[in-house]
């Protein structure tokens, strides 16, 4: 019995998410056929060139005719621009989602324009790499990570159901939850280290005592681990900082009095305070391995041979 759980699948955009989607898609048989589209011509003649879709469009409204799925995978900045333009052009009964890691302004600036005769589902994969375009996608990338379902009020059931085994389909553990609350769970377990990890790579670019090269001839592995999440794509996270502010900066409060606890523990020679703190983040560490999140190995716990180590060339990206 085939798997198929959609005819026609739609993606708006295809970087690491967009494409890991398509190539994920295809070996599991969950849908007929993919029509594929991005911003720019060099993008779209990859995606052809790779065969990520059955058929690649050169406009959003071209792309979403007649599809029963449609996900949009660009910045959640760009969302409500893009939900205005594929409105119209939607068809009866199709589910829309998404895959940014913001969801309230994602609902936001999407639902208006989204007409009532179609599924608004909104989605985040919990999953990436430090690499984006169409070549850096791979079929496994949603195995055994999370992928959070926030229908807004009122959505149909099993529409949302429906997402569900799609996202199920391509290995992913699926959770739903409400906007407001996915944004307050990501600005701690995301969007926080995001951005500690800019900052403290950059204050070691900046230091007039340090040399560029000593930076990356002695880098520890904390310091490399940083330099990982500190090398994701920039205007995707720009998005996300401004599109969940209010989440972050109550966060980035939380660890800045966080922050002067341990100054003073340090200035003050207090051991016992640094002590506590250290052995109660590093049982969190033993609980994320212990429920399969991350394996003890320095690796991300993702081996994935195929998976380069270095950015892959993007001839596509010539516009950027």
């Amino acid at each position: 019995m085939s798997k198929t759980l959609y005819n026609r699948l739609a993606l708006i955009g295809v970087g690491l998410i967009g494409s890991s989607i398509a190539r994920a898609a295809k070996l599991q048989n969950a849908v007929g056929s993919i029509v594929a589209t991005a911003r720019s011509p060099e993008t779209r003649r990859r995606i052809a060139e790779l065969g990520l879709a059955d058929q690649v469009v050169e406009t959003n409204a071209e792309a979403v005719e007649g599809a029963d799925l449609v996900i949009v995978c660009i910045p959640v900045g760009a969302c409500g621009a893009v939900a205005a333009e594929i409105g119209p052009h939607l068809a009866p009964g199709a589910t829309v989602s998404d895959v940014g890691s913001v969801k309230g302004s994602v609902v936001r600036d999407m639902r208006p324009h989204l007409p009532a005769h179609v599924h608004f589902v909104p989605a985040h994969p919990v999953a990436g790499t430090e690499y984006s375009g169409p070549d850096a996608g791979f079929a496994e990338l949603f195995v055994n990570r999370w992928c959070i379902l926030t229908p807004p009020d009122g959505t149909d059931a099993a529409a949302t159901d429906k997402l569900a085994q799609f996202w199920t389909l391509l290995g992913a553990n699926v959770e739903a939850m409400t906007p407001e609350h996915h944004d307050l769970v990501l600005a701690v377990t995301s969007h926080l280290p995001h951005l500690i990890a800019y900052t403290i790579v950059g204050t070691a670019d900046e230091l007039q005592n340090v040399t560029r090269s000593e930076v990356l001839k002695f880098s520890a592995g904390g310091f490399r681990d940083f330099t990982r999440i500190a090398a994701s794509d920039p205007t995707m996270w720009r998005d996300v900082f401004l599109a969940n502010k209010d989440a972050v900066l109550e966060m980035l409060g939380r660890f800045n009095e966080d922050i002067s606890a341990l100054t003073r523990a340090i200035r003050n020679g207090d051991g016992a305070t640094l002590f506590e703190h250290f052995a109660r983040t590093r049982a969190i560490r033993k609980g994320i391995v212990q429920i399969g999140q991350d394996s003890p190995a320095p690796d991300f716990g993702r081996p994935h041979p195929d998976l380069p180590h270095t950015p892959m060339p993007k001839p596509y990206a010539a516009e950027e």
